[in-house]
């Protein structure tokens, strides 16, 4: 990745900061098994984070069950949290979804999301996220 994002760090760095899978998924933009992710089918309230930098991506209001084994969402959490970029690896052509703030892959947007909301779906892998679970008022 290159410099062009706020924070930038070497491969070591990242090396150091990820898991192994973590890194495979956000900095060289793999993917994890359908259905394995923690946050699939998560249903609390709060704000999904970029799990390499932390910056703000997705809030649970924004996230719908689509069925297709990865937690899906309708929208970003503000213009600008997220980066799409055309994707032609795999004999396909996708668009690509990176962190913003810190380049890491995330997953794919498609065109097939919810029709009242945005229609859009993106797919993300867990891995790639942390949840922040809203704090309750008593």
């Amino acid at each position: 990745m290159s410099d062009q994002f706020p924070v930038h760090k070497t491969d070591a760095e990242w090396r150091k900061e990820l898991t192994p899978e973590q890194y495979r998924i956000l900095r060289e933009a793999g993917t994890e098994r359908p259905f394995t992710g923690e946050y699939t089918d998560l249903d609390k309230s709060g704000v999904y984070r970029c799990a390499a930098c932390g910056a703000k991506l997705f809030t649970s209001e924004s996230k719908f069950h689509s069925g297709c084994g990865w937690p899906a969402f309708d929208q970003a959490v503000s213009d600008g949290s997220v980066i799409e970029r055309r994707d032609l690896s795999h004999g396909m052509i996708r668009t690509e979804v990176l962190c913003a703030n810190c380049g890491s892959h995330l997953g794919h947007v498609f065109n097939d999301g919810p029709a009242a909301t945005t229609g859009l779906r993106y797919c993300i892998n867990s891995l790639a996220l942390r949840f922040e679970q809203k704090k309750t008022e008593d």
